[in-house]
């Protein structure tokens, strides 16, 4: 089959250019000092069509070939034990574990933890950026979330797909938690295998998939989308809510995330080292996708109303006070575009949180030292994590 060239289709439409040159976009240029432009398209969109071949043939070689129980107590093994020359092991784990326990050249763990530290400090702003802006934001990014719809991640719930994301984010950003065998390596690795299954589920089962759109399911363009995300989009987020950072602890979360980039098998050369890069290679994944379709709107509306389903707050009241605040930090932290797109509710006085949200950082962070932050941090986010994993542990979530 002839190989799709991809171009930059969607630069002229009206959603791109708001966002770029009015929007939130525009904003993260001038954040980052970025110079955006197309000439590096071709160098990077052939990755639309490009996906983790090692991590694919592991899961044919050992989740196809037996139990998931037991493929999975054979993966967690070689995590936590490593592998030597002597164990018997399929020549495609052998390859993916030679390549996550290579410490690359570039790495540099005083950098990680500096990065791992901000996203402990900056608390509850932490996880706010994460759900209202990075997740929420997302969604206005319609072929994007095709593997979610694919994959039927509406019927599993918003609460469970809360944690899940939860999970796996606290746990890659805690102090020497990427070291190999530690727990965030071992979620680095577990995700990177549920990606590559889920990927060949889609291509097996779901026949309707628009490979030349919609590129290949889980695809390493798309993965760079996401971990950008977490990384750039992510930072904005921090800054905009008032909180400030140093020079190294913002060096410190692109290196946090490039690596766990290269754990997850993401090519390289896709993984920004700053927030100029980081914005530059948005720009290009941007220009070939499109807007909101029904499927946004459904997986953001999913995502408000989380709050409501979730029984952590007892009372309904607090549920859906709960929701209100989560929808203003909505309205405050994207384009106003894009919340008419993803039809977010609008709500009186949506400032006032966010504005009291700025006042509060200045005033926190000048009473609190460093250390204190990141242990206040640390202890208010394993409990909301703590939290989740109880809810959907002892319950019915799907």
């Amino acid at each position: 089959m002839e190989r799709t060239i991809l171009k930059p289709r969607f630069k002229e439409a009206p959603h791109f250019k708001n966002f770029w040159e009015t929007g939130n976009g525009k904003q993260l240029i001038e954040f980052s000092g970025a110079k955006v432009s197309f000439k590096d398209f071709d160098k990077f969109s052939h990755y639309y069509y490009d996906v983790d071949e090692i991590g694919d043939q592991v899961v044919k070689d050992i989740y196809f070939t037996q139990s998931f129980p037991k493929a999975s107590k054979q993966i967690e093994t070689y995590i936590r034990n490593g592998i030597t020359e002597n164990d018997k092991i399929s020549e495609s784990a052998r390859s993916l574990f030679e390549q996550t326990q290579t410490i690359p050249e570039w790495l540099d763990h005083d950098l990680i933890k500096s990065g791992a530290e901000l996203c402990m400090r900056c608390n509850v702003d932490s996880l706010i950026s994460l759900r209202d802006y990075c997740l929420i934001g997302g969604y206005d990014y319609a072929y994007l979330n095709k593997p979610l719809i694919a994959t039927e991640a509406l019927k599993k719930g918003a609460v469970k797909r809360l944690s899940e994301t939860l999970d796996f984010w606290v746990n890659v950003t805690r102090t020497d938690s990427l070291l190999i065998h530690q727990k965030g390596y071992e979620f680095a690795i577990k995700t990177r295998l549920i990606h590559s299954y889920a990927r060949l589920s889609i291509k097996k089962h779901y026949k309707d998939w628009d490979t030349e759109n919609w590129g290949e399911p889980i695809n390493s363009w798309d993965m760079m989308a996401t971990y950008i995300g977490f990384s750039l989009v992510f930072l904005y987020s921090l800054h905009k809510l008032g909180n400030t950072f140093s020079e190294k602890e913002e060096k410190g979360l692109f290196h946090l995330w490039k690596y766990v980039g290269y754990l997850l098998g993401i090519p390289e050369d896709l993984l920004p080292n700053d927030k100029k890069q980081a914005t530059e290679y948005f720009y290009l994944w941007t220009s070939v996708q499109p807007p909101s379709d029904k499927d946004s709107i459904l997986l953001a509306h999913s995502l408000l109303n989380e709050s409501l389903e979730n029984p952590i707050l007892k009372f309904s009241f607090q549920r859906r006070n709960l929701r209100y605040l989560h929808i203003c930090c909505t309205w405050f932290l994207l384009d106003d575009d894009v919340c008419e797109r993803l039809e977010i509710p609008k709500v009186k006085y949506k400032n006032v949180f966010p504005r009291s949200k700025q006042l509060f950082n200045k005033i926190y962070e000048s009473l609190l030292s460093r250390e204190v932050q990141i242990k206040k941090g640390n202890k208010d986010q394993m409990k909301v994590l703590n939290d989740y994993l109880n809810i959907t542990k002892n319950s019915n979530f799907h």
